[in-house]
This record gives structure tokens, sequence and C-alpha cells, in this order.
């Protein structure tokens, strides 16, 4: 409830309340087809909670360290990339089935999914759920502060879902911020998810953003992030 009810607060007061002044620059046809702000918001929710449930799932390693459990763990019989895996994958399953919860609300929301863009949408939500949870394993393992995650938190993982284009395309921002967006990964991961929802059928695909790279850097930032957790671990 801790991971799931936050976001789906924010796409309901947020979408509500920005619905009636926020225009879509760079999705003419869609927006001529009745889109509203919060279906476009609605994308974005799911990487929110997905991000949420990473953050709540690998806070437990800060707590595993301070009660002695990880030092068990560490002096085990089973390799490092075992004890990676293992934990990113408990982390990435609870992510995909609350965003998978929330997906479910689609309908509801005057959203659509063809088939075979149902394949597409969860495998790249099993591929960011991976992705975010290994990041925020990464950064767990290297602090010993809750508080101090907590902060992390604030100061990194949410400005980086803000600026993946999750509250705005990135077409509508000034030049600027659209390269800083464009060099941040969640911004493809989004586009991947925003390519599957389609209204009255029209895409809520930003422009720019091609299928082959959002799947591709997608995929690249999970892999990344598995191989720095291991490493991380690796050093102690």
């Amino acid at each position: 409830m801790g991971a799931l009810g936050p976001p789906i607060l924010f796409w309901f007061l947020i979408g509500s309340g920005l619905g009636a002044s926020f225009r879509l620059p760079g999705l003419a046809a869609a927006s001529d087809a009745g889109v509203t702000y919060m279906q476009y918001f609605f994308p974005g929710t799911v990487l929110l909670i997905v991000l949420f449930t990473a953050i709540f799932s690998t806070i437990s390693v800060i707590e595993d360290r301070h009660e002695g459990f990880l030092q068990s763990v560490l002096v085990a019989p089973l390799s490092r990339q075992s004890l990676v895996l293992g934990k990113i994958a408990g982390g990435t399953t609870l992510a995909f089935i609350q965003g998978l919860i929330f997906l479910c609300l689609a309908p509801l929301a005057g959203l659509s999914v063809r088939p075979l863009g149902l394949v597409y949408l969860l495998t790249m939500l099993g591929l960011v759920s991976f992705g975010l949870t290994g990041l925020g394993f990464f950064l767990a393992w290297r602090l010993d502060s809750i508080q101090g995650f907590h902060a992390i938190m604030n100061l990194f993982l949410i400005p980086m879902w803000i600026l993946s284009g999750a509250l705005f395309p990135v077409s509508g921002a000034a030049v600027w911020l659209q390269a800083v967006m464009r060099a941040n990964p969640l911004t493809y991961s989004l586009a991947a998810l925003q390519s599957t929802f389609l209204v009255q059928g029209h895409s809520l695909a930003p422009a720019g953003i091609s299928i082959a790279a959002s799947l591709g850097i997608t995929t690249a930032f999970a892999g990344l992030m598995y191989i720095l957790s291991v490493a991380t671990v690796r050093e102690g």
C-alpha cells in the first residue's frame, strides 16, 4: 500500500489539477483525439510505482547490515552474483506485480493496448523494474544510513523520474532541459511504456524516440545496474 498509494494519489491529484490547463506539444494528433492529461500521466505513474517499490525493497539492505543478517549472507558459500541477483530479482518481482496491478486501471482511464503491444509492455515493465531495483541496490549498498538513502531519493531518484517526461513531454521543455532529459535513461523507459498505450488509435509515444532506442537503452541500463551492483558487492 505504501508503494501503490502515493503514486495513485499523485496521478489523480496532479492529473485532475493540470488537466484543464496542460497541453501536449508534439502530440498534436493525439490531442485531436481527445487525450487528457491523466491519460498522458498514466505511464509516468506506472514508472513511479516501480521506482517507489524499488526504493522500499532495497532499503532493507541497510537494515540487514545493521541487524547483522547481511554479514551472515556474505560469509555463506554462495557467489556475489547470486547474492545480487537474488536481491534484485525479489525487488523486481514486487515492482512488476505492483505495476501490473495499476495497469489494470488503464481501461478506466480510457487507454487501450493491442495484444502484441501488451507483450512488449510487460517485457519493458520487467526490464524497468530490474533496472530501477538494481539502481536502488547499488545506492543502498554504498550507504549506511536510512536517512541518507531518503536524501539520495529526494535529490537524485525523484528528479530522475521527473526528467523522464512523466510530468511533461520532452518536446515541451526548454532546449537545455531537453538535452538533460534525453541523457536520462528513464526517458527511454517511459517512452517504451507510452508507445504501448493507445487513445482512440493514437499512441502516446513521444516524437523522436524510436522503439529500438527505447528497448536498447532500457536493456543496457538494466544490465549496467546489475554489473555495477556486483562490482560494488565484490569491493566489500
